[in-house]
């Protein structure tokens, strides 16, 4: 795998140099309602479900969705990790990321002093399966988080606009 995402990552990085009106992409879900809080959302080809925890309201048939934005995140980072280390020619047997995301619960039922209602710190750990020197490691890492969309994403405001239909 390492020697397709190494031609990948070289192939695709030089087509986009050549061509950087190509490098815009765009994404897209459809959600709608399952009954209560549970929904469903189609991505691409795709069927994602997400419902509340019964102490929360819902049915517990799914994650919520501030569980798929930690799985998000961890996913992007081990997948950022791969590309990168093929990238970077440092063998990389496996990785795995480990996160917990604490979150104030009044922000989200408004409830005074009215915090945030999103995370207010994402906390975690990468294991590593290589042979590579500490040094490349640490350079991975570096790459990674300089790289990684769903880190860029939690950790930089993005313009956001949800119009009613």
């Amino acid at each position: 795998m390492s020697d397709h995402l190494k031609t990948l990552f070289a192939t695709t990085g030089r087509a986009l140099l050549d061509q950087p009106d190509q490098a815009q992409a765009t994404f897209a879900v459809k959600s709608g309602g399952q009954g209560g809080l549970h929904r469903r959302v189609e991505v691409r080809d795709f069927v994602v479900d997400i419902d509340e925890p019964a102490a929360l309201g819902g049915t517990d048939r799914a994650p919520n969705p501030v569980e798929y934005t930690l799985a998000a995140l961890a996913a992007c980072q081990e997948i950022t990790y791969h590309m990168h280390a093929a990238a970077m020619g440092i063998p990389l047997n496996e990785v795995a990321v480990r996160l917990e995301g604490k979150l104030d619960l009044r922000g989200f039922f408004a409830v005074p002093p009215h915090p945030r209602p999103g995370f207010t710190e994402i906390v975690g750990s990468v294991h590593i399966d290589s042979p590579a020197s500490a040094d490349q490691i640490r350079l991975l890492k570096e790459a990674v988080d300089a790289h990684c969309p769903v880190l860029d994403l939690l950790r930089n405001a993005t313009p956001v606009t949800i119009a009613l239909a």
